[in-house]
């Protein structure tokens, strides 16, 4: 390894992982709210099998899972000014994120939903307690449980997902790597070294995944 490279290398790292803590990982966890959000919203409504909107959540989960993700955030950055509507890069990723996630989330939240027993909800009512209440307080935690690993890979998988933003413009840490590249042309070791502070985000987020599931393992399910 070249002196010139290796100084490269040593002043390119800090300002890499500079924009994964600043934008990055803010990008990752905003539009993974918003899609949990959504997976829930969504599950539940094909749980509870609600005329009408079940058939809107399955049109928009087919939608969702038949295009892909680069155009979907085509669509939205470059294609909805045409119509008069304009919204900024990063707001731009974080709800095409979301809501793309958000489809492959519900599919793994109704899963859970529904592997919870149905004797449940009558032991709720025979306690009592309405829909709602049964949902929050029985039925949801024994499905979160059951979700939680699928639903730590898709964070993980959004993380790295979030590469993607650099093609609206979102100054993430990926597109930060390539105005880098632009100005001293070393390809190779630059991405490899974006791809090592991915490696490292994805390290830590595995290890928080399988603390969680150990603490969730702690507890038993609902009685």
């Amino acid at each position: 390894m070249s002196e010139r490279l290796w100084d490269i290398l040593v002043s390119s790292f800090p300002r890499l992982l500079g924009y994964g803590l600043k934008v990055t990982l803010p990008l990752t966890a905003l539009s993974f709210a918003l899609a949990l959000v959504i997976s829930v919203i969504v599950a539940m409504i094909q749980y509870a099998k609600v005329p009408v909107l079940r058939q809107i959540c399955r049109f928009y989960i087919w939608i969702i899972r038949g295009t892909p993700l680069l155009v979907q955030l085509f669509l939205v950055f470059y294609g909805l000014p045409q119509l008069g509507v304009v919204w900024a890069a990063f707001p731009t990723a974080v709800v095409v994120f979301g809501f793309n996630e958000g489809a492959y989330m519900a599919e793994s939240v109704r899963g859970a939903l529904e592997s919870v027993s149905r004797g449940q909800m009558e032991a709720g009512y025979c306690v009592g307690m309405n829909y709602f209440q049964i949902m929050w307080h029985v039925v949801l935690p024994q499905a979160f449980r059951t979700a939680f690993p699928a639903l730590s890979n898709s964070l993980i998988s959004m993380m790295k997902g979030t590469s993607l933003a650099a093609t609206i413009t979102v100054m993430e840490m990926f597109r930060q790597a390539q105005v880098i590249n632009g100005r001293v042309y070393e390809s190779l070791a630059l991405y490899s070294e974006t791809a090592l502070i991915y490696l490292i985000f994805s390290t830590v987020l595995t290890y928080l995944q399988r603390w969680g599931e150990k603490k969730l393992g702690q507890y038993g399910t609902v009685k």
